[in-house]
């Protein structure tokens, strides 16, 4: 039965590319035909990401038999510089190597990455997670900002692309909890990473074989720089190829090392603030000010992922320890839970692009600002439904799947308010020739979140050994019923502070919608 549903899973896909491929570039749709290249593209590297996350702190707790605050710690500080290398590898593609080179040197890093998390043992485990680290910094902030290139300025499609952009992530994050977390799980967890490193070939093949539908976006700056010696008889291109490399095991060390990852965030926090500042101050008002909204807007960013990140570290372990995962005789991995998140993004998405557009018609359009404040008071209200769900536990204090459900349903409804728009507003208040540099500082603003995250999660520590010590299903509702009320609280005292500076970001973003 599971390779039966494993092969109509490959078969829904493989008719998934079709219809998208042929949707995407005929006359009605009127979207370029690159958009079908970057959202397949990106769906196969988000599949093999998700796919790993969904598994890494099950593995780690359940396999490797770390105490909690030592799983935590360790995905806190992944997740913090996955997201951190953005920002420098979206300078370099500025700069040097272009959006399309740092793609596909991206994807190469994350697949090798992918492919080491299949053997077990520490070295193998900790330079994996530096090569996603290192990899993703190329390959997600170019991604995006290629997506932006494939509409001119003032173009009204572009907040739509985006959004099916985003929903090509999501059905790579839907699947791969279904696949990489049931296949991790049931057969073997090396297995599971292993399917994840399949699915980033996946995108690298659909991206170099797409390169035609580019219209010639995303080449380097100036190839003769490009191929201009830099250290003796290397190349610029070379070198950054070389520097990758001995960036690893830095990461590597950070990743084992993670208490030293918030000292780093702060510096390179005010070290990057105080040059988005510099570049706001150097320019015209109007571009100054819609600078500075990106930082405003950033903020609430950084908050919105730090709640909604319990995603891949407590909400997990919450759902296998205090869920009832029984539906109708089938007992649910916890990994797969993850599922109803991006499963709600592709159910909701296309309504979520109707509405913009028929409130944009209306002339009742929410600016960015207000869809933001939405956003942090909807991941809110999702943790106030896991409050419900514990204080209404039966007797084996486990909360109803469906409260869960509800959960992750307001988490997706508050995404699809900042996480789309949000990617479309780097784009369109940045200045174009840093706007890969300021793409790479809206991701850092997650990395930010992911650490944060962390600190949030180790307050739901429960297991205190490694020896994996059992802790009763009573101590850890009550554990994480008052973690996640107090994020109910923060929340919707937040989303309140961003609705009162609605009128005063709109008025700093100088036009822009």
């Amino acid at each position: 039965m599971g390779c039966l549903n494993l092969q109509k899973s490959f078969g829904f896909l493989r008719e998934l590319h079709h219809w998208v491929k042929t949707a995407s570039m005929t006359e009605k749709v009127k979207h370029p035909g690159g958009l079908y290249v970057l959202f397949f593209t990106e769906m196969w590297e988000r599949f093999s990401y998700y796919g790993m996350r969904a598994l890494l702190v099950l593995y780690m707790v359940n396999q490797m038999k770390y105490a909690d605050t030592d799983a935590y710690g360790i995905y806190a500080a992944y997740g913090a510089l996955v997201y951190a290398s953005p920002f420098f590898g979206g300078m370099i593609a500025d700069r040097i190597l272009g959006y399309k080179k740092s793609i596909i040197w991206g994807g190469i890093l994350m697949a090798f990455g992918h492919f080491m998390m299949a053997f077990e043992n520490p070295m193998s485990f900790y330079t994996a997670l530096a090569l996603l680290c290192v990899g993703n910094g190329f390959f997600k902030p170019n991604i995006s900002s290629l997506v932006g290139q494939l509409y001119d300025d003032g173009d009204s499609r572009r907040d739509a692309g985006f959004t099916i952009f985003y929903m090509g992530i999501n059905l790579g994050a839907m699947f791969s909890p279904l696949l990489c977390g049931y296949i991790g799980e049931t057969y073997g967890w090396h297995y599971g990473f292993s399917l994840a490193g399949i699915g980033m070939l996946a995108g690298l093949t659909q991206f170099s074989m797409g390169q035609k539908h580019l219209d010639g976006k995303g080449l380097p700056p100036s190839e003769e720089a490009l191929k201009g010696k830099c250290l003796g008889p290397l190349s610029r291109q070379h070198a950054v190829y070389l520097g990758t490399l001995f960036a690893i095991p830095t990461f590597a060390y950070l990743i084992i090392n993670n208490a030293k990852v918030g000292t780093i965030l702060v510096i390179l926090g005010i070290a990057i603030l105080g040059w988005t500042f510099f570049e706001a101050f150097k320019r015209d008002v109007a571009s100054r000010d819609r600078l500075l909204v990106l930082v405003l807007l950033m903020f609430f960013h950084t908050v919105f992922w730090a709640f909604f990140e319990q995603a891949g570290s407590s909400l997990t372990l919450f759902a296998d320890r205090n869920v009832d995962r029984m539906i109708f005789g089938w007992h649910m991995p916890a990994s797969m839970t993850q599922v109803f998140n991006p499963f709600f993004i592709i159910t909701l998405g296309s309504a979520f692009v109707w509405l913009w557009s028929f409130l944009e018609r209306k002339g009742l359009q929410p600016s960015v600002p207000m869809k933001f404040s939405l956003a942090i008071l909807q991941v809110g209200l999702g943790f106030g439904a896991l409050v419900m769900g514990a204080k209404l536990a039966g007797e084996d204090s486990l909360a109803a799947l469906p409260f869960l459900v509800l959960a992750y349903l307001l988490h997706t409804t508050g995404e699809l308010c900042i996480s789309p728009i949000g990617l479309s507003a780097v784009t369109k208040l940045a200045p174009k020739e840093i706007v890969g540099a300021m793409m790479g500082t809206w991701f850092l603003s997650i990395s930010f979140s992911h650490y944060a995250a962390g600190a949030i999660a180790k307050l739901t520590q429960v297991s205190q050994s490694v020896t994996g010590e059992a802790v009763s299903a009573a101590e850890t509702l009550v554990v994480y019923s008052d973690v996640f009320e107090k994020i109910l609280f923060a929340s919707t005292g937040l989303a309140v502070l961003a609705f009162v500076l609605v009128p005063f970001s709109k008025k700093m973003m100088h036009g822009v919608e």
